[in-house]
């Protein structure tokens, strides 16, 4: 179960609920992959945010991956649509700019 206040979201992949947890790790990681958050949520403001991004956003917030695997990741985007998958992607987002304090 997520924690809204904590800017976790829930994914749904392959039929099943997983977590997505902003945790320091996690957006240390997105950030070597893709560049600066903050030009990331830009890009996300702007409506320039690519769907390799989203992706590899949520990929890097998976609390518990098991036996995933990046494509089921961006798989469960495609499946989603860009309108559904942007709930999950504006907690994320949220928690980058705001922080969890």
């Amino acid at each position: 179960m997520s924690n809204p206040v904590r800017g976790e979201a829930t994914l749904t992949i392959a039929g099943e609920a997983h977590l997505l947890r902003p945790s320091f790790d996690a957006l240390v990681r997105a950030e070597e992959e893709l560049g600066s958050l903050f030009a990331l949520v830009d890009r996300a403001g702007e409506g320039q945010l690519r769907l390799a991004e989203i992706a590899g956003l949520f990929w890097h917030c998976l609390a518990d991956r098991g036996e995933l695997t990046r494509a089921e990741v961006g798989q469960a985007v495609l499946d989603r649509g860009l309108a559904a998958s942007a709930a999950p992607l504006r907690a994320l987002l949220g928690e980058i700019l705001k922080g969890s304090g």
